[in-house]
This record gives C-alpha cells, sequence and structure tokens, in this order.
C-alpha cells in the first residue's frame, strides 16, 4: 500500500523506489457525552502519562518524550507500550494558546519524523500560538511497534518475494497472496497480543491521555488523510473534550467501516473512492502538462490529447518490458504517489519522460532527516496493514481481488488496479477487537471544520462531503487544487481560515472556495517590468 515519503499516507509501505478564542480554551463548561469504549461502554480511568521533554538531540528545536500507556485500555494495570513524542514550542512570546496536536495520516505514519519534516507548512500564525506537538501512533515507528520480522534482512527478503507496486499476472497474484498469508502468520506468532491492540480507537485514547499530560482542557487538533479518521473518532468517543478540530483530505466514516458491515464487497480504497480520484488527478497532470510544453513539464506531447496518448502507450510498453527495475505496476505506484505533492509533478515528469526515452530514471529523493531521535525508524508493511486491515473491513478471499481489479481498471484505469491491490494484504488479517464503527454523529463542544481538495489522488473530494453530514457539526472548506492535503500543497486562503478558527472560533462561511498558492507547472518567477502583473484571473486553477 503506497506512501508518500513527506508523509503517512492510508496505506502500508509498498513506494516504487523504495481554537477557538483563547477564553474557550481555559472554559470548564462542557457539553457533549463523556469518554466511552468501542462498544460504548464507559472507559475505565487512566492517569494521564508523564511527559519528560528534552531536546530530541543537540541544539534540536525539537523536544522529545516518551509516554506509558495501558496495551488495553480495558485491563489499564496490565502490559504497557510507549508513545515516542515530539514537540516544537510556540514561537511568539507571550501569545501562546495551548498545544494543537498533529497526527499526519496513515496509518502508519511517525509523527515524530513527519511532523519535524514538515513543520513549516503550519500556518504561521498556528505555529506562533500553539506547541506543536506529534507522535508516533501505537504500532508504529518509535513508539512500541508492531515489528513480524527478525530483522532487516528478513524484511527485505520478505519484500522482494512479491512484485512491486501490484500484481501483473497469475503468477505474480499467486506470490502476492502468499506473501501477505506468511506476513499474517508471522506478524501472530511475533506479538499477537499488541497486534489486538493497535486500533484507531486505541490510537484515540492514547490522545486522549496525552491531551492530558500537556494540562489541556480540550483538545486542538490537525489530521490529514487516515488522520482525519482518528480525528473523527476521537470527536465521537469524547464530543466534549473537542475545541478544534480541523480534518484535511477525509476518509468517510462510512466507508472506512463498510458502513459497520464485516461483509465488505469492494476494498477500503474502492469504497473511498481513490482509484478514480487517482485517475482524475493524473488526467489533469496530463492534460496540464501537455498544454504546457516541455520546458516546464518534461513528458509533454505539445498537447493535452497527445500527451495523454503518450502516457498510455508508455505503460503499455512497461507491461511488455520494464526499463531496468522499472515494472508497469512499479511505475503507476510511482505515478500516484508522486501525485500527491503539486511541487513534485515536474520531477514526475522528469521520471517519465527518462521512461519513454528508454533510460533508468533517478527515484523522487526523500527528505533530509530531521533533527530528532530516532529518524529513520523501521516502517515495515505490518505496521499500517495492522491498523487498516484490522479497523476497515475488506474482501476476506484473497482470489476475488482480481475480479476487483479488472472492475476498477474498467473505470479508472491504470490507477484502479494500483488502488485494488492496495489493500490485498487485508484479505487474511485478523479483525481488531478494539475497532470502532459509530456512531459518528455524537455532537461535539465545539464544530469541526473539514477541509476537501478537489483533485486529491487518495481521499476523493466526496469523502470530505460525507465527513461534514456524518459528523453531528461540522463545516467544509473547499480547496479548489490538486494533491493530498491543502496542508502539504500550501493555500493562503485555508491557512487564513484554519488559523481564524484555532485561534478565535470562527468557522468559514458556508460554501466557502479557496484556491492553491502555486499551480502545477508555474512558469519561472517574473524579474520585474511588465511581466509581473497580475490581472483579474490571475492565480484561477487552470
Amino acid at each position: 500500500m503506497p506512501r508518500n515519503p513527506r508523509h503517512g499516507h492510508i496505506a502500508t509501505r509498498r513506494r516504487h523506489a523504495a481554537a477557538l478564542a483563547a477564553a474557550m480554551a481555559c472554559s470548564t463548561v462542557l457539553t457533549g457525552q463523556g469518554p466511552v469504549a468501542a462498544d460504548g461502554a464507559p472507559t475505565p480511568s487512566v492517569p494521564a502519562p508523564h511527559l519528560d521533554w528534552s531536546p530530541c538531540v543537540q541544539n534540536s528545536p525539537f523536544d522529545c518524550a516518551t509516554a506509558k500507556v495501558p496495551l488495553d485500555y480495558g485491563n489499564p494495570g496490565g502490559r504497557s507500550v510507549e508513545l515516542a513524542v515530539v514537540r516544537h514550542e510556540a514561537t511568539g512570546p507571550g501569545r501562546r494558546i495551548g498545544t494543537l496536536f498533529f497526527n499526519p495520516g496513515g496509518p502508519g505514519g511517525p509523527g515524530t519524523v513527519q511532523m519535524p519534516q514538515n513543520y513549516e507548512f503550519f500556518p504561521r500564525e498556528l505555529r506562533e500560538r500553539f506547541d506543536i506537538v506529534s507522535w508516533d501512533p501505537r504500532g508504529i515507528g518509535n513508539s512500541t511497534a508492531v515489528n513480524c520480522f527478525t530483522g532487516p534482512e528478513q524484511a527485505a527478503d520478505w519484500t522482494a518475494g512479491k512484485a512491486a507496486g501490484f500484481p501483473v499476472g497469475e503468477k505474480e497474484r499467486a506470490a502476492f497472496a502468499a506473501a501477505y498469508k506468511d506476513l499474517v502468520q508471522r506478524c501472530e506468532q511475533k506479538d499477537p497480543e499488541l497486534l489486538r491492540h493497535v486500533s484507531t480507537a486505541d490510537t484515540a485514547r492514547d490522545l486522549d491521555g496525552l491531551r492530558r499530560a500537556v494540562g489541556e482542557p480540550q483538545l486542538n487538533y490537525y489530521g490529514i488523510s487516515y488522520g482525519t479518521i482518528l480525528g473523527a473518532t476521537y470527536a465521537n468517543l469524547f464530543p466534549a473534550k473537542v475545541r478544534a478540530m480541523t480534518l484535511d483530505s477525509n476518509i468517510a466514516p462510512s466507508a472506512w467501516t463498510n458502513n459497520a458491515s464485516e461483509d465488505a464487497r469492494l476494498t477500503t480504497f474502492l469504497r473511498v473512492g481513490s482509484d478514480r480520484s487517482a485517475a482524475a488527478t493524473l488526467d489533469r497532470f496530463l492534460d496540464l502538462c501537455g498544454s504546457t510544453g516541455e520546458a516546464r513539464c518534461a513528458f509533454s506531447a505539445g498537447s493535452a490529447k497527445a500527451t495523454r496518448d503518450k502516457f498510455d502507450q508508455l505503460t503499455q510498453r512497461l507491461r511488455k518490458e520494464p526499463v531496468g527495475t522499472w515494472t508497469y505496476a512499479g511505475t503507476v505506484a510511482d505515478v500516484v504517489n508522486s501525485l500527491y505533492l503539486v511541487s513534485g509533478w515536474a520531477g514526475l515528469a522528469e521520471r517519465l519522460e527518462a521512461l519513454w526515452q528508454g533510460r533508468t530514471p533517478e527515484p523522487a529523493p526523500f527528505p533530509p532527516p530531521p533533527p530528532v531521535r530516532g529518524p529513520n525508524p523501521y516502517l515495515g508493511e505490518e505496521q499500517a496493514a495492522a491498523v487498516l486491515c484490522g479497523d476497515s473491513p475488506n474482501p476476506r478471499d484473497p482470489g476475488a481481488y482480481h475480479a476487483l481489479e479488472e472492475a476498477a481498471a474498467a473505470r479508472a484505469g491504470d490507477t484502479g488496479r494500483f488502488w485494488t491491490w492496495a489493500a490485498a494484504g487485508c484479505a487474511t488479517w485478523p479483525a481488531s477487537p478494539d475497532r470502532y464503527d459509530g456512531p459518528w454523529n455524537r455532537r461535539t463542544a465545539n464544530p469541526v471544520l473539514v477541509v476537501g481538495t478537489a483533485y486529491d489522488p487518495s481521499t476523493a473530494y466526496p469523502n470530505s462531503q460525507a465527513m461534514v453530514k456524518e459528523l453531528a457539526d461540522a463545516r467544509l472548506l473547499t480547496n479548489e487544487g490538486y494533491g493530498h492535503t491543502a496542508l502539504l500543497n500550501p493555500s493562503s486562503c485555508v491557512q487564513d481560515h484554519e488559523s481564524r478558527y484555532f485561534v478565535d472560533g470562527v468557522l468559514p462561511p458556508v460554501g466557502t472556495t479557496c484556491r492553491q498558492d502555486t499551480p502545477p507547472f508555474p512558469a519561472p518567477e517574473p524579474r520585474g517590468g511588465v511581466a509581473t502583473g497580475g490581472g483579474g484571473m490571475a492565480g484561477l486553477l487552470p
């Protein structure tokens, strides 16, 4: 399951190359229900964990700490697990409001790495007014992690035993299914107790413990991608504790839970509409590339249609013969992942052009490690699978995925194949006993801000519309742009609305639409003269 190198994405690691007014925060007058367990029973009282902050590494602007929390909140006196936590203190002297918690998505995104990597993307006013805190959720990264192998070599051997991206042909499909069946067996043998307690509901309870640990009476939270499901889960387990919550690039709760039904005919990502949304985003990439020209998009064939045809011819060639290690499926995986960040579209075009010319391209570079402890933790596929597959129902017959792939390909082309197989590891994975299936409409103490992007290659825009309908009190802010999350594809308009919401409690008016700051394949910066002029249509979505 794909992962963009800049942030955690709603799947496992199968990358090809690789708040409201300040007075409100202190209010003790709360409305709504108290915390409840996934089955509706009251959650046992658990003391807040202790956070002993210290610089992550020498001269780092980030502080690190370790929290100990119960493995099983139903048995708080039993085994504990550790959570790796990171913080950047508010930068505005005397203007601090409180703490803002951030989840970078996934499942499986290590917050102790990805929040520091992406810190500068947070709106300036939020960085000035809030300590920004993130953590590696239980089962992930530098926290007590799901790791089903004896070491890196064994993990690498397992990965090498299946196709990159997704399987093509009967032989690869059989190897794919066998690999994931083997992975489940390894994980159940290694630490079955941990495997049963890495649900989103468990992590929501951890988040509430961290909120209490930093002394916040209510939660300020920013979640992207899978982090939106975590936020929605928290909002319904702890509705009275929501001060301000922004959910960016959403997964509809009804899609995540399959409407609380075990009988899953479609995979999680097909229910989310990731296949069609990725296809629409890829079409825009190719159209804009073709109309831009080779000077700004290396893969351009001179027109939108010619560039789409060129891409189709390239994928057909790769199906017959790879270019070096770049197979058809691996290339499609790289394309989908690279659509996440508009700033990476030019680099994607260069890789596609290299393949067109029969040259092996350099893979997209990973961002440099941040100045924190454990900047490169183990992030095996089993970590994201433990959360995704335990929480979200998927077809249980490995043999069903090929037919689903063909149906998805008929409506979404190559991206349909990619997104179908992104959940194939769930076919034989055990369901979590702690998962939360709803309800999703418990009234929160304060409203939730939902942000959705029009052309998102992962979480289709209708999911953001659905999130607003399924939550009790939420407002939609539409980002007319491209890529996965408005946070990482910045819009000053979105940032201004988020800042007013988190600081003053002001929601954008109903129906508000924003646009991205920088369009795909931007023209070189002008150097004065008439070229610097904008005009009434400047900045509109291409």
